[in-house]
């Protein structure tokens, strides 16, 4: 393993300055869309494109000669340093506009963008240029189609988090060294990512939304990020109820494992049913769905939410929708709204930040802890009483009908427990910065898990507006870790990390 002397800097700073080049291009879309809906901002969003080309084609140039080799250690700084100049890069809109002039808020936004959290510190969504909002949408969508790619293609490579788990089923890289078939995978996931986004924006235009809002929410919905045109995020459209259905139908596919979607189009649909991961987070989805309605229909009047939302074919359909609607978007980590769910009942409040724990499946663009992990540390429990009862038995974790090797076992339980401990000492970090015990707590759970509101005063009715500067760094950062699977960057923070052995 090279040490800190032996790293490939020119082929980290070469991909570094392809990602600027990536960011700089979508600038460029946005400043079209400024320009087609006249919103004023047209040429500074112009400067900002152009500042973007121009580093990243500078940075290019200055290290194009680097060997064309990746090793784990430069695969850890790639991810999390590209992860970081993408979201200061991308800064660049909000401070050229004026948009969000602060550079700590143009960052928070930036990276809750990137990491598809959806939080956000603005206050009147509604009054910022399309150019702009359309910027926040496509941050969204980069980070969401990165995180594919990474989940697939790169973790399984460093092993991260138990990503190996579904590494053969994924077209992708067995070794240290990038492989084609990389490539390939990108092509296969890009194509499918696109086409899912295209498809709910036309259904969502059909059903009444206008396009612009309609492809904005598809950026926001494929990418489980959150970001919405309206002050009232989807309870805008709460008289609408097939609006709701589609995006529902759209979040559901964004928190399952895009290879599925692979399968699905090549037909192979008897690896998606007996994929377990798939049949959990389906029932998943199912039961807590049941629960969530039978509390909002039987225990709560959905008119008393902060947001209102009409009862358009009576309360058990209101119920059974926002309850689905909710679960989806908390599960998943999208983080839309269609009504404040804290403001129904004590129960469902402890409910709904419990499922902040969950997260989608993996090689999804869901964020959270991820159903296979809790699968494994499951089915690891109860094959820990058969052990007892039969010590010298050889009783191996099986997922898909195949033994899971120990090392990946060992490394969920430590995903878990570091995950855990992150969440207590985000808890702590933002209490010592000035936040109450239940804000502190859903801020914490809901940054980390990438879903967007949160408890108290980061609620579903509210934005984090309320943050300090410091809590605003704070809930960057545990944004990042958790959106990169925690150990990606933490390890970046070890001594032997950067150590030539």
């Amino acid at each position: 393993m090279p040490g800190f002397s032996k790293l490939n800097f020119k082929l980290i700073g070469h991909l570094i300055g392809l990602l600027f080049l990536v960011n700089g291009g979508f600038m460029l879309l946005s400043t079209v869309v400024s320009f087609l809906y006249d919103d004023g901002v047209g040429w500074p969003m112009l400067q900002s494109g152009a500042v973007a080309l121009l580093l990243g084609g500078i940075v290019m140039v200055l290290t194009r000669n680097h060997r064309k080799e990746i090793q784990k250690k430069e695969g850890y700084i790639i991810v999390t340093m590209g992860w970081f100049f993408m979201a200061l890069i991308g800064t660049l809109p909000y401070l050229f506009t004026g948009a969000i002039p602060n550079f700590t808020d143009a960052f928070f936004e930036t990276m809750s963008g990137f990491t598809t959290t959806g939080a956000s510190i603005v206050n009147d969504i509604e009054a910022l240029p399309e150019g702009i909002l359309f910027w926040r949408s496509i941050t969204h969508w980069i980070g969401g189609m990165g995180i594919i790619v990474l989940a697939i293609a790169i973790l399984p490579l460093l092993g991260i988090g138990g990503m190996q788990l579904f590494a053969a089923e994924a077209p992708g890289p067995s070794g240290d060294k990038l492989h084609p078939r990389i490539t390939d995978t990108a092509k296969r996931l890009w194509y499918i990512y696109v086409g899912y986004t295209l498809a709910e924006t036309l259904l969502l235009w059909a059903a009444g939304m206008s396009f612009f809002d309609a492809i904005n929410h598809s950026l926001s919905t494929l990418s489980t990020g959150g970001f919405s045109t309206k002050n009232a995020s989807i309870a805008y459209w709460n008289d609408q109820p097939m609006i709701q259905y589609i995006i529902m139908f759209f979040m559901f596919l964004a928190g399952t494992n895009f290879v599925l979607s692979y399968f699905a189009f090549k037909a192979k649909f008897s690896k998606i049913f007996r994929d377990e991961e798939f049949k959990l987070y389906s029932i998943f989805i199912f039961g807590l769905t049941i629960v969530a309605a039978f509390f909002i229909y039987n225990y709560s009047d959905p008119a008393t939410s902060n947001i209102a939302h009409p009862m358009v074919f009576g309360p058990f359909e209101s119920a059974l929708r926002h309850g689905l609607f909710q679960v989806l978007a908390v599960v998943t980590t999208t983080g839309f709204v269609s009504a404040d769910f804290t403001a129904w009942t004590p129960f469902l409040t402890i409910f709904f930040f419990g499922l902040m724990f969950l997260g989608g499946s993996a090689g999804s663009t869901a964020g959270g802890i991820k159903v296979v992990r809790h699968l494994i540390m499951i089915k690891n429990g109860v094959m820990e009483f058969k052990r007892t009862l039969h010590p010298n038995a050889i009783l191996p974790v099986r997922y898909n009908n195949k033994a899971v090797q120990q090392p990946i076992v060992f490394n969920v339980l430590g995903f878990f427990i570091m995950y855990m401990l992150s969440f207590i000492v985000g808890v702590l970090v933002f209490s010592f910065l000035g936040l109450d015990f239940e804000t502190a707590l859903g801020g914490a759970a809901s940054t980390l898990g990438n879903v967007g509101p949160a408890l108290g005063d980061l609620g579903p009715a509210m934005n984090y507006d309320s943050l300090g500067t410091g809590a605003r760094w704070w809930a960057s950062f545990l944004m990042l870790i958790g959106r990169l699977e925690l150990f990606t960057v933490l390890i970046l923070f070890t001594p032997f990390f950067w150590r030539n052995r």
